[in-house]
């Protein structure tokens, strides 16, 4: 099926609390992530907590990666959505698995914007 874009919602789980907690290091694994896939960066803005955890966004042209850690879980929850067909999401999310040292993952891939649906919204078509 056609689709406007995929979206993953990543799990990681026993990464390395160090590194989650480290703002600059999440902020370069995530646009290094971006432009291992493909995509073009246009911006980002991360922001480190106290006592700990790194929340993250990099914008791209085909959409945006993001990233919430709990380093006191070992933990980080990750959305990679990319439109078009010259950007792989898997791509980055093999990227950041290794380099976030996630021993565990749980992954839902969504398709998004079903091409069939806004041909039948434009009358090109039934589905």
């Amino acid at each position: 099926m056609k689709a406007l874009g995929r979206h993953l919602l990543v799990e990681y789980h026993g990464c390395d609390p160090k590194i989650l907690n480290d703002l600059e290091r999440v902020k370069k694994f995530m646009l290094e992530a971006a432009s291992r896939c493909g995509a073009n960066v246009l911006g980002s803005t991360f922001h480190g907590f106290s006592p700990q955890g790194v929340s993250g966004v990099v914008v791209i042209s085909e959409s945006h990666l993001a990233i919430h850690t709990w380093p006191e879980y070992n933990y980080a929850a990750v959305d990679i959505f990319t439109c078009g067909r010259t950007v792989d999401p898997w791509v980055a999310f093999h990227y950041l698995k290794s380099a976030l040292s996630s021993r565990e993952t749980r992954v839902s891939e969504i398709v998004r914007g079903e091409v069939p649906y806004f041909e039948k919204q434009a009358g090109y078509g039934s589905v």
